[in-house]
């Protein structure tokens, strides 16, 4: 059996989400900074093990006061809970692509999670890397991980929606080295 490790390149891969804002609107962010990798067993994703880790003070809504009010207890609790981890734990295929069911930690809350994960293939780019990319979304209600806060406004809607959908776009690079027989 031979193992590749992927190592996943943030430079070339995001974290977006989006969240319904005052019922009517959706507001857009990102998580800046988070590393991971893909381990591979017999160059079959299919068998693969995923671990991200986020740092969680990173998001960034583009509006610095939203951002602040993101990483105080109300939200995420960067002070006591600075990273994000998701961890798979089943990769099954889909077609050509893959559902991946992993575990997902947010202030210090796990919860199983499914990601939609489209295969986007491979290719050696001009420095003779072999890289992988997959694109994958997913959806998540805030509240299954101790993300409560909200407002009530007069019309009877709230100021932040529960559903969070995920939009996550992966480049990795296979580490040279990496094939163990």
């Amino acid at each position: 059996m031979t193992t590749e490790r992927w190592e996943i390149d943030s430079s070339h891969s995001g974290i977006h989400f989006s969240v319904r804002h005052l019922v009517i609107a959706k507001v857009r962010g990102q998580f800046s900074r988070w590393t991971g990798a893909v381990v591979v067993p017999d160059g079959d994703f299919t068998k693969a093990s995923v671990e991200a880790v986020v740092d969680a003070s990173s998001i960034d809504t583009g509006v610095a006061d939203r951002d602040a009010h993101l990483k105080s207890a109300d939200f995420f609790d960067v002070a006591q809970f600075p990273e994000v981890i998701f961890k798979a734990v089943r990769v099954t295929p889909e077609g050509n692509d893959l559902r991946v069911t992993g575990e997902l930690t947010i202030k210090g809350i796990t919860r199983d999670v499914t990601l939609e994960v489209e295969q986007l293939g491979q290719v050696q780019d001009p420095w003779g890397n072999q890289r992988v990319a997959f694109s994958a979304k997913t959806a998540i209600d805030r509240k299954d991980f101790g993300l409560t806060w909200n407002q009530v406004l007069e019309t009877g809607g709230v100021a932040v929606g529960d559903r969070i959908n995920l939009e996550i776009e992966v480049e990795a690079v296979r580490q040279a080295g990496t094939k163990v027989a």
